[in-house]
């Protein structure tokens, strides 16, 4: 029988169940688990499993909710969850453990290994794949028809062939666009340099090491023990995920199965270099450059957006009922890890909004109090709403901004007005310390933009340069 929605709600309940242990009594929750179960509670999530790292110490590794409704299972720390592209970074890993053995370079041409794109992918390197620079067009999805049919099984090699006969998007380094494809491509290549299928590179050279001892890629076959299910709200009910083909959930470009603690051990191994190079390390957290002077805020399968002026690394992950994310904050020695089984969580507010019960410098921006400059929140307005135009605003794009700004990313960000939702203006953080560019002029701001609209609230955050222009545009769903 399946549990009723409304019972959902408030299944986020502090049961745990220790590692090897039985049920017992859980502490009485604290401020953080105060705000993961009301957010839990908001956003209907089922269950979720939460880990804080600082200085190097764990702090909280605990689960809420169920891992498994029907069954009434509830979610611990052991619970496994599958990581979607969170599952990015452990395949950059892999590239950079097999650049360290010198069997291939970073910018190597992707043809060297993979010659069926040859005609199509001269110019490609490694870093392009590792960047989202490549311009590879997207294989799960696309605007006009699916490439990959997700019900249908294929060999690796398969998929291959099929993102080999797509063209590119854009020439390559000149733009970012995030891309399934790439990473799918490096697990190919992977698999070709060391003769071995990456998740069983992944296990002897990264999982192993570490400690990680549920990470896995994905196996609807095997038995996992402590495996969540994944769900959907469909028509405000929970429902079971979607069913895809066995073959598309061993893919590189996010198909892990990992519990939090799992990722607590690929923090601390990190922190603590017992896992790549430090010049590997420092090569994956390094923003990528385009095609002239400029760069974007993406290294080797982590993003390098600052938050709230202070330096982040992180990465979100959504595939077939699950979200994740990992975020660290380096100048705060501080990671925050969220693992939840409904597909449409919200993993940043929940992430946000922990890392500022333990850091009051790291306040989510939307959060934050309205600014009284209600004139220069009239601006970013005027701004947003011109970006799908060439029509100018009283702000001025910076050097570089439109032209490698995609047109659907503009039509998205412009669409966030529509309907005339209410905004609000929540002030700007200095970022100047931090010594960031994007599309070679230096940040002096974040701005952040509080858009109420028809699909729920968005944080539009603006970066602007020293001249106070603008330099480039993000926004999450909150």
């Amino acid at each position: 029988m399946r549990l009723p929605a409304r019972a959902v709600l408030w299944a986020a309940s502090f049961l745990a169940v220790p590692r090897g242990g039985a049920a017992q009594r859980p502490p009485a929750p604290d401020s953080a688990d105060r705000f993961v179960i009301a957010e839990m509670r908001r956003q209907r999530i089922p269950g979720l499993a939460l880990a804080v790292i600082s200085h190097g110490r764990v702090i909280k590794a605990r689960g809420y909710g169920f891992a498994n409704v029907e069954l009434r299972v509830p979610a611990t720390d052991s619970t496994v969850f599958q990581s979607g592209s969170v599952g990015k970074q452990f395949t950059a890993a892999g590239v950079l453990l097999l650049v360290e053995d010198g069997k291939l370079g970073l910018d190597d041409p992707v043809t060297k290994y993979i010659p069926e794109g040859d005609t199509v992918w001269r110019g490609i390197t490694v870093r392009h794949l590792l960047t989202h620079t490549s311009g590879i067009h997207e294989y799960e999805e696309d605007a006009d028809s699916s490439l990959v049919d997700m019900r249908h099984d294929y060999s690796e090699d398969e998929l291959v062939r099929v993102a080999a006969r797509h063209p590119l998007d854009f020439a390559p380094g000149t733009r970012w666009s995030y891309s399934n494809t790439g990473y799918m491509l490096l697990g190919a290549i992977i698999h070709r340099v060391s003769g071995k299928f990456y998740g069983d590179v992944l296990a002897e050279r990264v999982f192993k090491p570490l400690g990680m001892r549920t990470a896995r890629v994905i196996s609807e076959a095997d038995i996992v023990h402590n495996r969540a299910d994944g769900y959907r709200l469909v028509d405000g009910q929970i429902k079971n995920q979607e069913w895809v083909a066995p073959s598309l959930n061993t893919t590189a470009d996010g198909a892990l199965y990992l519990t939090v603690r799992d990722l607590v051990a690929w923090d601390q191994g990190l922190t603590a270099g017992r896992i790549l190079s430090a010049r590997s390390r420092t090569a994956m957290w390094t923003p990528a450059k385009l095609a002239g002077d400029g760069s974007v805020d993406y290294g080797f399968g982590w993003g390098l957006a600052p938050y709230r002026g202070h330096h982040a690394i992180g990465h979100t992950g959504s595939w077939q009922g699950f979200k994740a994310m990992i975020q660290r904050f380096p100048d705060d020695s501080l990671s925050v890890i969220v693992l939840a089984n409904l597909a449409e969580t919200l993993q940043r507010p929940i992430a946000y909004g922990v890392a500022a019960v333990y850091r009051r410098g790291l306040v989510p921006p939307h959060a934050l109090p309205v600014s009284p400059d209600a004139g220069f929140g009239e601006k970013l307005v005027g701004f947003l709403g011109n970006l799908a135009t060439p029509a100018d605003s009283a702000l001025r794009a910076a050097r570089g901004f439109r032209e490698t700004l995609l047109p659907e990313d503009a039509r998205s960000l412009a669409a966030l007005l529509a309907d005339h939702p209410a905004t609000t203006y929540r002030g700007c953080d200095d970022v100047t310390r931090l010594e960031l560019e994007r599309h070679g002029v230096r940040l002096a701001r974040s701005c952040y933009l509080a858009v109420a609209g028809k699909d729920g609230p968005t944080l539009v955050t603006f970066w602007l340069d020293t001249a106070g222009e603008v330099a480039d545009v993000s926004y999450y769903a909150y």
